[in-house]
């Protein structure tokens, strides 16, 4: 496994933030007892998270020419196993309803389509006089 650089815009490994939060919550003998390849060491263990492994995962940085800060871009998608938040479970009932009616709408609208063509093409004339023109454009475009 790689060790995280030492060097970070010159910046030791004992000032990194994950490092000082990991530090912070240890006795402060036992704290100054590491040395920076230790300290690299447990880096790269926080830094590997088993727990979180996802169908898509993108990570990366980046680094904008004459700009001294490197950025950095993560997408990540997959399953979620966490407890749904009262506002989330709302939320995903929402849009769930919406995503429902939109699909059911689009296929009556479908089937009432199909059915009208079908009615049109055996000569069945509901309405003396009256067409909306479907059967015309659908018999233009693809008979």
């Amino acid at each position: 496994m790689e060790l995280i650089q030492l060097k970070a815009n010159d910046q030791k490994i004992s000032d990194q933030p994950a490092i000082i939060k990991l530090l912070s919550r240890m006795p402060e003998e036992v704290a100054n007892s590491f040395t920076d390849e230790q300290l690299s060491h447990l880096l790269t263990a926080i830094g590997s998270r088993g727990w979180g492994k996802h169908k898509v995962d993108f990570r990366g940085t980046f680094k904008l020419p004459f700009y001294q800060w490197r950025f950095y871009y993560v997408l990540l998608a997959g399953k979620n196993y966490r407890e749904l938040s009262r506002e989330e479970r709302r939320m995903s009932l929402f849009i769930t309803a919406i995503c429902s009616s939109l699909f059911i709408i689009f296929s009556a609208t479908l089937g009432l389509l199909v059915l009208y063509l079908i009615k049109s093409a055996l000569g069945i004339d509901l309405f003396p006089g009256f067409s909306l023109g479907i059967w015309g454009w659908f018999k233009e475009t693809f008979l």
